[in-house]
């Protein structure tokens, strides 16, 4: 059993329950008044594109906690690379995204999923 993987998958399978439950919730709740159609189009895309997340997080899930209890032979650790590079990129994205959006009453450690994110890209490099 690879331990560092089992961490992350159950960190990912935590924040894909939050997810859908909690940001599907405070996502629904900013919906605009029905009257600009405009920002209902942008407010539904942004719905759609926050749900296709949870697609990722599920799918990524699955093959972490697959890894992590079974013996998938060589091509394991070339899957936990890549899946260790795509919590960078996450991590990366997110962080860059922050910043560049300067938002005031929004601080790193108010929205910390890029350090989430960079942990689990660690525990997987590790893991590997």
């Amino acid at each position: 059993m690879n331990i560092p993987v089992l961490m992350v998958a159950c960190i990912t399978a935590l924040a894909l329950v939050a997810h859908v439950l909690v940001g599907t919730r405070e996502t629904a709740a900013i919906a605009p008044s029905g009257d600009n159609s405009k920002l209902t189009q942008h407010w539904v895309q942004a719905m759609c594109a926050f749900q296709m997340l949870s697609i990722d997080l599920l799918l990524v899930t699955a093959v972490l906690f697959a890894i992590a209890v079974l013996d998938l032979g060589a091509i394991e650790r070339s899957i936990v690379l890549i899946l260790g590079a795509l919590y960078l990129l996450w991590g990366v994205v997110w962080l860059a995204q922050m910043l560049w959006l300067k938002s005031r009453g929004v601080s790193l450690f108010r929205l910390p999923q890029w350090l989430v994110w960079f942990v689990c890209a660690g525990l997987l490099f590790v893991g590997a």
